[in-house]
């Protein structure tokens, strides 16, 4: 049966399993090797049940790169606060505050970050010892919107990591960019959908990627998009390029992995069925099968994952 509470006089939806979902603390064994995190709205339900999984499995790597979803879903992870996110997102998915009206009139975007990073973050308090010890590394991925670039904040070494996760996850078209020290943001994953390059320009040398699309995958090309020209294409001419070109960069992007794969440079841990939902998806049910999704599959690939870091 589905769960249904009234919080400040709008009806709450939560998902049925909420109790039985994963909850606890990883331990303090560290092991060296980078996450690159995709992104996908939320599809990173799928991300969330996997670095759970890792987390059970004391696979607790030493860095973490996010991109947009992959983001918001990678600091709990590095706080080694096991079943955090999800239990976040399960109970608050149809809270307006986080997301829906509440969202748009406080934070002007579909996604209300500070009530995630306030109110609900005051309910699940993020372990920020553990977060901001410096022998784990944890860098959010967004893009300028003057050059359409990636830039890279990594914690410790950046003004406000929390504003550069919000930026990283801000939509375009739907939401205003984030400022962050004189310059404005938008989702990681219009620059690019995984970080590749700089993931393998890092000390780390063992990856493990997490993707929110199966292998298969490949994204549909389109001849024009008349939404990035209107909203972006006078003010903001590379962001603009950036939202055109997209799709073909994605799909080459998804080739180089698939060949890093099979040379062994690469340990990608992908949804092991195709992942239909949509990226404002509000069927909290089917949000519950997919962290589900990702905790099983992670659970299965966690031996070989732990050879492949061993090498």
């Amino acid at each position: 049966m589905i769960r249904i509470f009234k919080k400040e006089g709008f009806i709450v939806i939560t998902y049925t399993g909420l109790d039985d979902l994963p909850r606890g603390t990883a331990s303090r064994n560290i092991t060296k090797g980078l996450a690159v995190l995709e992104g996908g709205a939320w599809r990173g339900m799928y991300t969330q049940g996997a670095l759970d999984a890792m987390m059970e499995e004391d696979i607790n790597l030493s860095a973490v790169i996010g991109v947009s979803a992959g983001a918001l879903s990678g600091f709990s992870y590095v706080a080694g606060q096991i079943g955090r996110s999800v239990h976040l997102n399960l109970h608050y998915r149809h809270d307006p505050n986080y997301v829906g009206r509440g969202a748009i009139l406080k934070d002007h975007g579909v996604t209300g970050f500070s009530y995630l990073f306030g109110k609900m973050s005051d309910e699940w308090p993020l372990d920020e010892e553990r977060f901001y010890d410096p022998s784990r590394r944890f860098v959010a991925v967004a893009t300028n919107i003057d050059t359409g670039e990636s830039e890279y904040f990594e914690k410790g070494k950046c003004s406000d990591i929390f504003k550069a996760i919000q930026a990283s996850a801000t939509v375009p078209y739907v939401s205003e960019a984030v400022e962050i020290d004189g310059k404005r943001y938008l989702d990681g994953g219009i620059a690019q959908k995984i970080p590749l390059d700089w993931a393998l320009e890092q000390p780390e040398e063992k990856i493990i990627l997490i993707r929110t699309r199966d292998r298969s995958y490949r994204k549909p090309l389109r001849a024009t998009n008349r939404f990035a020209k209107l909203e972006y294409g006078r003010k903001y001419p590379n962001l603009m390029y950036d939202l055109y070109e997209e799709p073909e960069h994605y799909n080459i992007l998804l080739d180089r992995i698939d060949q890093l794969e099979e040379a062994g440079r690469l340990f990608v841990l992908a949804p092991s069925q195709p992942v239909g939902i949509s990226r404002f998806e509000g069927d909290i049910e089917e949000l519950g099968a997919l962290y589900c999704l990702g905790y099983n599959d992670a659970k299965e690939a966690a031996p070989a994952m732990k050879e492949y870091l061993k090498k």
